[in-house]
């Protein structure tokens, strides 16, 4: 049992930085000026906690508090942020 648990939280850690660096790289990818215009934080602010977020869940375990807030942060840019800059890319309010 030892085994799987270990396994299954290295999942958990993998998964962790996965959202971490997906959610840099659409940052990185997406225009400067459709932060501005989509009402949210610059993109550097965004790359920056991104960015810090993908760092955090590298260096540190998922299951800790620097962990956990790092995921948070990944996953606010990609459930609101993106979504926003998406809607403003294709012309649409929402």
């Amino acid at each position: 049992m030892d085994v799987l648990t270990a396994m299954l939280g290295d999942l958990i850690e993998l998964g962790t930085l996965a959202i971490g660096v997906w959610a840099f790289v659409d940052a990185l990818m997406r225009a400067t000026p459709l932060y501005t215009a989509a009402d949210k934080l610059t993109k550097p602010a965004w790359l920056g906690i991104t960015g810090g977020a993908a760092a955090v869940a590298l260096l540190t375990d998922t299951v800790g508090i620097f962990g956990l807030v790092a995921l948070v942060a990944s996953i606010v840019y990609l459930v609101d942020v993106r979504p926003a800059l998406r809607a403003v890319q294709r012309g649409n309010p929402w």
